[in-house]
């Protein structure tokens, strides 16, 4: 893998989660949660960092499914942010990575009500970290 900033972004209804490799692609470090849709905003995040891959999670089901509301919303996101942008931008499996985001806020002591500001900024690390890890 080239080295190279990634961009990861956790779409929700309200709210987008964005988080950023380092150029070595070690490490996945939150970035912003804007509101949604986001595109603009996110198009900005991916200049500004130099993104050469910009990583979109697909709600994807345990059973491997990504056939639901959420993983057409996310498509459809990806369809209207793709011609932004002069990088790769790739779907995703998100499978479990909001639940694993919530569970190590938890764990921090930060309360769900607290952490909504986070969480998707949170989920979006856990993506990224996941493709990091899973691309070396």
């Amino acid at each position: 893998m080239t080295p190279g900033v990634v961009l990861a972004v956790d779409v929700g209804t309200v709210r987008v989660g964005v988080a950023a490799s380092d150029p070595h692609r070690i490490l996945a470090s939150p970035v912003e949660t804007v509101p949604a849709p986001g595109h603009a905003r996110v198009a900005e995040l991916a200049r500004q960092r130099e993104a050469v891959l910009i990583v979109v999670g697909l709600p994807t089901s345990l059973s491997g499914r990504s056939a639901s509301a959420s993983a057409d919303m996310a498509r459809d996101w990806v369809a209207a942010f793709a011609p932004l942008v002069d990088v790769p931008v790739e779907l995703v499996d998100e499978r479990l990575t909001t639940v694993t985001a919530t569970a190590a806020l938890r764990a921090s002591g930060r309360s769900a009500k607290k952490s909504r500001s986070v969480i998707d900024q949170a989920a979006a690390v856990a993506l990224l970290q996941g493709v990091l890890d899973t691309r070396r």
